[in-house]
Parts: structure tokens; C-alpha cells; sequence
């Protein structure tokens, strides 16, 4: 047995969620004269790779300490690429999954919209993109969520709800402008008809209190395992009245099938921290300065990712 890891790197340039506390790391002792390294750190929940916990929006819900390892937090689940049907702004929906993926009871969710390739860690970094254009679900999906009774989700991205569909839409005017706008094009409707506020935040909102919570900001080499079934795990602090915690999600492979994803890897461009460049692009590319379209990490690697 083997395991693949999904989670993205950790350090002081990794931005936390918008306005939430960066990581600050400073020594406090050295070798010399103390005989050993010692850091503090410090610190919010909602940095790098992480796991949401129900009390972050359900006051009554489980702390992080209280999910268990074996029957909640490690399980079969499936990774589902969207990457070539969404792009800035978009929204995705269950037919769109269901589509590409068999989506099982109790399954965990990954959504792999490609917008990893904009995270910190890689050469095509852009952290608005990262944070605040990255696709994500409208009201089916929430509802199909709950019926499929899933473990819990996680994207590889921000947030698993719309940027625009959070306080993000109020902090950054001129996005929310191109939103609107990108709104108005694809589905005939303006942003605030569209994503109301009673759906606010609702894949937070609606779902922990239903013990559906999820995972965000998903890596790693998470383009290895895209459209298949695998058995996920996520290893968060044991964190007593924790409301979220920084983790690490992992895939738990077969030997043969590591090593061949691994000879696969050896012939893909990697980022310095050694993990897959996140080749699969968003379905369109940015137009947001100055209407020029962005360049794609598939024009950079042509061929990395052929179907």
C-alpha cells in the first residue's frame, strides 16, 4: 500500500482565505547557544490544504476531535475533473459530475475544477483567480448532495461554494462586476437573480448541519488520479473545539497502481516541491487585464495532459 498526496504546500507566501491570519513562523531558539531549533507558529484555520468543520458555520455541530478516522474521515470516494466544462466565474452542477464520474452513497467528493494550477505553489500562480474566480455549484448541487447522503467533499480551489456567493462578492467590487457581466452572457441572468441571498454560502451553511463538511485548497498530485475511484483520507489535527484545522488528504494506493502513476509522473513537469503541475486548465481562459486572454499551462506543456 501506498499513498499519493493531495494536499499543496505549506509555508509563510501560502494565503490563507481572504483576511483570515497568514502563517507567521519565527525561531525562538537556535543550535547555538541552545542546543536545538525551536519555532513558533502562528496562525488561522482556513490556510493551505485544510478541513472545514461543522461548528465552523453550525454552532451545535462536531468539533474536529469528534470525526472519526474509520468511519468518517477515511473512505471510498472519487476525484471528478471538471476542468474542461468550467472556467472563471462558471458554475457547475451534478449532471456535469454524474457525467464523468458514478457517484456512490457515502462516497467522498473531490471536484477537481483545474483551478489548483493558479495556487501558490505553481508556476502559473495567481491568487485572485485562486480565490475569488474559481467556479463552483448553484442550488441543485447542494440538494444532490444531500440526497447522495455524502461523506464529505473537497476542490481544489478556495472554497467548494462560488466565490460570488460569499462576502467575497462585497470585498472585491470589481470582480463581482465581471461576474455579473459573465453572468448576464452564459446564462441569460444577472449574478444577484442567480446566486440569492437565501442560498448564501450554502454549501457551508445548509449542509454541516447535516454533517456534510468539506475539505478546500486540494493539490498535490491530485491530476494523477482525475475520473477515478479511490480510497481518501484526511488527517486533521485532533483538535478539541477546533472549528476547522489544517490537514493532509491523501489517496491510498495499490503498489502496481502507484508505481504506475509514478512512471507517469517521472514524464510530466513538476513544480520545485516535486508535485504534478497542474496542466488542466479552466475550460476558458482569464480575460481580465486588459481582455487578453491568459496563457494556459497546456500552451506551456503541450502534450502533458493528451487525453
Amino acid at each position: 500500500m501506498k499513498v499519493l498526496d493531495l494536499s499543496i504546500p505549506l509555508g509563510v507566501a501560502t494565503p490563507p482565505w481572504p483576511t483570515y491570519e497568514p502563517l507567521q513562523v519565527k525561531y525562538f531558539k537556535r543550535i547555538a547557544p541552545n542546543g536545538a531549533n525551536g519555532q513558533l507558529v502562528k496562525h488561522s484555520n482556513h490556510l493551505g490544504t485544510h478541513l472545514d468543520g461543522e461548528i465552523h458555520f453550525h454552532t451545535p455541530g462536531k468539533d474536529i476531535a469528534s470525526l472519526s478516522l474509520n468511519d468518517f474521515l477515511v473512505g471510498p470516494g472519487v476525484i471528478v475533473d471538471l476542468s474542461d466544462a468550467v472556467g472563471d466565474y462558471d458554475l457547475y452542477t451534478s449532471r456535469m459530475i454524474e457525467a464523468r464520474v458514478d457517484v456512490r452513497p457515502g462516497d467522498i467528493l473531490v471536484v477537481h475544477t483545474g483551478y489548483h494550477r493558479f495556487g501558490w505553489d505553481q508556476p502559473t500562480a495567481d491568487e485572485v483567480r485562486y480565490m475569488v474566480k474559481h467556479p463552483g455549484p448553484g442550488r441543485e448541487f447542494v440538494e444532490w448532495c444531500l440526497r447522495k447522503k455524502l461523506r464529505w467533499l473537497a476542490a481544489d480551489c478556495g472554497s467548494l461554494d462560488h466565490p460570488m456567493n460569499t462576502i467575497v462578492r462585497q470585498w472585491m467590487p470589481r470582480q463581482a462586476k465581471e461576474a455579473d457581466a459573465h453572468f448576464r452572457r452564459k446564462y441569460g441572468r444577472p449574478l444577484a437573480d442567480v446566486l440569492t441571498d437565501d442560498q448564501y454560502q450554502m454549501m457551508h451553511i445548509e449542509l454541516f448541519p447535516h454533517g456534510i463538511i468539506h475539505a478546500e485548497c486540494i493539490g498535490g498530485d491530485v491530476d494523477l488520479l482525475l475520473n477515478q475511484r479511490v480510497t481518501i483520507g484526511c488527517f486533521p489535527w485532533r483538535f478539541v473545539d477546533g472549528e476547522a484545522s489544517i490537514a493532509r488528504v491523501v489517496a491510498f494506493l495499490e503498489d502496481r497502481q502507484y508505481a504506475r502513476l509514478m512512471a507517469k509522473k517521472a514524464k510530466l513537469p513538476k513544480t520545485k516541491w516535486g508535485d504534478t503541475i497542474g496542466c488542466r486548465g479552466p475550460a476558458h481562459p482569464a480575460t481580465s487585464r486588459g481582455g487578453r486572454a491568459g496563457k494556459s499551462a497546456q500552451g506551456r506543456y503541450p502534450g502533458a495532459w493528451a487525453r
